[in-house]
Order: C-alpha cells, then sequence, then structure tokens
C-alpha cells in the first residue's frame, strides 16, 4: 500500500477493507458522510457490512454498540463535533459504560474542518472524550503512523476515538516505522526543551526545531500519537533530561494534550511548561494557513512558548 502523498481518508478506507478480508465481523456504520470519508470504496466491496443511518449520529453510536453486543466488529464515521458533542451520552452509556468494542472515527479535526466553519470545527473533542473511562485517544500525524497502529487499534478491545484528518498532509515518518498504542515516538532528542506535539502541528513543531537551532537553542521534538492513555513514562523522561516542557496541539489548551501534560508533570515531576494551542475560543470559517496563523498554531507560536518557558527556566 502506497502511504506518501495521498489522503489519509484513502488510506483509512484501503486498511478497512483489507482489515475487513482478515475480520469477517468488521462492519462500518455511518452517518450520511461516506463521500466525504470515502468509505464509498468499502461499500462496493462490502454492501452487506455497510450500514449508513443518515443524520443522525447519536442513532448510529447506538447501532454500532448493538452490532458490538452481538460480536460485531463496528468502525462509525462523522466529522468530529457530531462523533463527540453530539452523542456524547450514547458514547458514554451505550459504549463504554456496557464495555463495549466499538472504533470511532472523528474527521477533520481542530481547524482542518476550514471552510466549514465554526458549527463544524471541534476545539473541544479531545476534552470530551477524555473524560470517558476506558477511552482511548488516537491522532496519527500521517498516512504511515495510521498504518502502523491499524491493527493495534482492531486488537485493542474497547471503544477508540480517531481523530482522523481527511486531507493530504506532509508525511513525517519512514514507511516500516513502528509505533505501539499508548508510547510516544520520539522524532529528534534535545538537551534545552522538550516540544509534546500531536497531529498536525508535530510537523510546526518540526519547524520550530529546525527555527531554534539557528538560535543555539536545542529540543527534542516527541510524538504523542495516543492522547489517552497518555505515556507517562516518556513525559517524566523528557522533563528530566530538559527540565522545560512546551506541548503543541490542533485543540482547545483546556482538557486536551497540554493539560494531560500538565496532569503528569504536576504529579510526578513538576518542571517549567507552556501551552500551544486554541485558546478557549469558538472556531470560524477560514483556510487552513489563515487559521493556524489566527489561533497561534504555527511554528513561530512553538517558537515563542520556548523563549518563555526558558526564560521562566532561568537560561
Amino acid at each position: 500500500m502506497k502511504l506518501h502523498d495521498r489522503q489519509l481518508r484513502d488510506i483509512y478506507v484501503d486498511l478497512l477493507i483489507e482489515a475487513a478480508k482478515k475480520h469477517p465481523n468488521l462492519v462500518i456504520v455511518e452517518a450520511d458522510l461516506m463521500k466525504a470519508a470515502k468509505t464509498t470504496g468499502f461499500a462496493e466491496v462490502f454492501p452487506e457490512r455497510t450500514i449508513n443511518v443518515g443524520v443522525a449520529e447519536a442513532n448510529m453510536i447506538g447501532v454500532a454498540a448493538g452490532l458490538s453486543n452481538m460480536g460485531k466488529l463496528p468502525f462509525t464515521h462523522t466529522f468530529t463535533p457530531f462523533a463527540t458533542r453530539r452523542c456524547f451520552d450514547q458514547v458514554m452509556l451505550s459504549v463504554a459504560y456496557a464495555q463495549l468494542n466499538v472504533k470511532m472515527v472523528g474527521s477533520d479535526p481542530g481547524i482542518m474542518a476550514t471552510l466549514n466553519g465554526g458549527t463544524h470545527m471541534s476545539l473541544e473533542d479531545v476534552g470530551i472524550m477524555r473524560t470517558i473511562p476506558t477511552m482511548t485517544i488516537f491522532e496519527p500525524v500521517d498516512g504511515v503512523q495510521l498504518a502502523g497502529m491499524f491493527d493495534q487499534i482492531i486488537e485493542h478491545y474497547g471503544p477508540v476515538y480517531i481523530r482522523l484528518l481527511r486531507q493530504e498532509f506532509p508525511s513525517i515518518f519512514e514507511d516500516g516505522t513502528q509505533f505501539t498504542l499508548g508510547k510516544a515516538s520520539k522524532i529528534h532528542d534535545g538537551t534545552d526543551v522538550s516540544i509534546l506535539a500531536t497531529g498536525i502541528m508535530v510537523h510546526e513543531a518540526l519547524e520550530a526545531r529546525k527555527m531554534l537551532a539557528l538560535e543555539g537553542i536545542s529540543a527534542s521534538v516527541v510524538n504523542i500519537h495516543t492522547v489517552k492513555p497518555i505515556d507517562r513514562e516518556a513525559i517524566v523522561l523528557e522533563a528530566k533530561k530538559t527540565g522545560a516542557i512546551v506541548t503543541a496541539e490542533n485543540h482547545n489548551i483546556i482538557n486536551g494534550l497540554g493539560s494531560a501534560v500538565a496532569e503528569v508533570l504536576v504529579e510526578e515531576y513538576p518542571v517549567v511548561m507552556e501551552r500551544v494551542g486554541t485558546k478557549d475560543h469558538f472556531g470560524e470559517v477560514g483556510k487552513k494557513d489563515f487559521l493556524m496563523e489566527k489561533f497561534g498554531l504555527k511554528a513561530v507560536n512553538i517558537v515563542d512558548a520556548v523563549h518563555k518557558v526558558l526564560e521562566r527556566k532561568g537560561k
């Protein structure tokens, strides 16, 4: 399977089809967004294992829970706000509380809803799902990581929320890179500051690292692809090594990656920290570059946060 230079939704559908060949109980449940996710490709191969409930996301989760209770392995899909805000109670009770095995995909996370605007721009979905017991939250940075983790997601019993970018995005990892669900992926080592990033912000963190290197600042870059359960060991190791942490996420800094990392640090190894992300703000209509600049999600914003954290560190 070609992984580079492809939209993540194309890779996702190919992975679904290959997994369905190995797992006869795998089904998909959609809420009338099959063209958006391109899961029409799955339906062409497995029409009898494709259910479209229409624009009824809460019902989609209920149907998926029922299918799981009957031994099926359901994958659901809709845009992130509808996968989380709209059907929170069904996810909480019908899936998690009932100890069922449903994999939920929310597409166009954070500002990547772009021209769909604020109503479709979920900047709090990680926070919503993070509060649910037994929930696993995974956000791949590219197709290599999505493919590398897909079998683990299938083998993991319990609810998984996948924050999936639909569009093509620059690849970070080389084909064949190994990943482990729940374990952070170190990309670069550094000695002065550690940048912990997820999703599209990993690319910005790498750009920030280059800019910082020109100033003589050595930065670690760590990809936190699994926000829950968070890799506590990796966070503490970085804190002990550099004594300064910056988090970067395409999400509200409240109750997202930054909050999860702060919880670990304050409980286990307190160090100075800064968070890069949206600042308690609703989304709005705009193209990606405009929104990333408006909401402070660019590499330069990470560099500014590093300067602040190093000043607080006393260096």
